[in-house]
């Protein structure tokens, strides 16, 4: 029979948070793949593991999923870890367990910490709808890209950064967000954990002079629909009603549903944005 990967959350700070079940599992696996064995070597010394690790990262993750799988499919089963958190998020993770379902390999997730979810519940922000991003790209125009859908994202957005980045990110958010209301949260779990409520405004005059340390997770609020109501009646506004019922019938509306929503927009009766396009053709 094929063995079985098992994705093991580990601590993002305070060794207590280590469940009973992952330090079992991580004793009773055959193998360990870890990002990167030599910060891994710390946790199971602690723990007295004495499982063989193998390293399985970002720059390997293909090659070595593939072995790992070949390992499973023999009957071995694989234990992963990650740096810190939970494999799979925001790491080369999710290629492994891309490769396991394809070879028919049961994967299981053993739950634990997570630096997003665990900023996430502490932040006073909205917790019932949001987006994870992780680290923004480096690359200038996917950096964009991804800024550009978030400009008019409701949902609450929660981001990674390095403290090296951090004051140049959120000069970025700020040009495309705004000044949002935001939560910065910073080493989690660990004896300096911080977590404090501002806007990305206040949060660049505070590290304007602070220099920004330990790893962060910037929790931001999302755009409120009141904003977005306000755009779009700015927007109609700017518009003749002929330009406004054209700009539904160039999606493919019908003159009638055209001028149905047009006079939604507007907050005004069908009726009356009949009569000025019948004015305006006499």
């Amino acid at each position: 029979m094929a063995g079985k990967l098992y994705l093991c959350a580990t601590p993002i700070g305070n060794l207590e948070d280590i469940t009973y079940r992952v330090v079992r599992t991580l004793k009773e696996a055959d193998l360990i793949g870890a990002e990167d064995t030599r910060n891994s070597i710390k946790l199971l010394n602690h723990f007295d593991i004495k499982t063989p690790m193998t390293s399985y990262h970002e720059f390997n993750k293909y090659d070595k999923a593939k072995f790992l799988v070949e390992e499973m499919l023999k009957g071995k089963n694989v234990a992963l870890i990650t740096d810190a958190g939970t494999p799979g998020i925001s790491d080369p993770g999710e290629e492994l367990v891309r490769q396991c379902f394809e070879a028919g390999i049961k994967v299981t997730s053993l739950p634990g910490a997570a630096a997003c979810i665990t900023a996430l519940t502490m932040s006073g922000q909205k917790t019932g709808r949001f987006v994870f991003e992780a680290f923004l790209p480096r690359e200038k125009k996917e950096k964009a890209k991804i800024l550009e859908t978030l400009e008019k994202e409701t949902r609450t957005i929660v981001i990674y950064e390095a403290p090296h980045r951090l004051t140049r990110t959120l000069k970025e958010l700020e040009g495309v967000l705004g000044d949002r209301a935001l939560t910065i949260c910073r080493e989690l779990t660990k004896k300096y954990e911080e977590a404090f409520q501002t806007t990305i405004g206040g949060a660049i005059e505070y590290y304007s002079d602070k220099e920004p340390k330990g790893e962060y997770v910037l929790v931001i609020a999302g755009k409120q629909e009141e904003e977005i109501e306000q755009e779009k009646r700015q927007q109609w506004e700017s518009m003749t009603v002929q330009e406004h019922v054209n700009y539904y019938i160039r999606q493919g509306k019908e003159k009638k549903e055209a001028m149905k929503l047009t006079a939604k927009d507007r907050g005004v009766p069908k009726r009356e944005i009949y009569n000025q396009l019948i004015a305006k053709d006499k």
